[in-house]
């Protein structure tokens, strides 16, 4: 069984800061890509930063330059940094990885955590 648990989701003041976290646990043999998805009420899930396991990165037009998406392999974890918040950018953020498991180590698995809420007031 894989497990993302995702944290940092908090209340901030347009403007501020946010660390999201994700980790994976569990029978994870390898982690492929790995990102971050924004679900808003009323809205579809959109990606917002997603990034490979050689590193290269990929964000939402609008959070370009204000996020930075990073990985640990060593910790099986996704971070996003958030700065300059704003009120657009709240919503529940998801995290995402591809991801084999000892027990099928060539298959590749999409995996998705339980979301973790981020509000930014103006």
């Amino acid at each position: 069984q894989v497990q993302l648990v995702e944290s940092g989701g908090d209340a901030v003041q347009a403007g501020g800061s946010l660390r999201l976290s994700c980790a994976a646990s569990g029978s994870v043999y390898e982690i492929n890509s790995m990102g971050w998805y924004r679900q808003s009420t009323g809205t579809q899930r959109e990606m917002v930063s997603t990034i490979t396991r050689g590193g290269t990165t990929d964000y939402e037009t609008s959070v370009k330059g204000r996020f930075t998406i990073s990985r640990d392999d060593s910790e099986k974890a996704v971070y996003l940094q958030m700065t300059d918040l704003k009120p657009e950018d709240a919503g529940v953020y998801y995290c995402h990885a591809f991801i084999s498991t000892p027990q099928a180590k060539t298959t590749w698995r999409a995996y998705w955590g339980q979301g973790t809420q981020v509000t930014v007031s103006s």
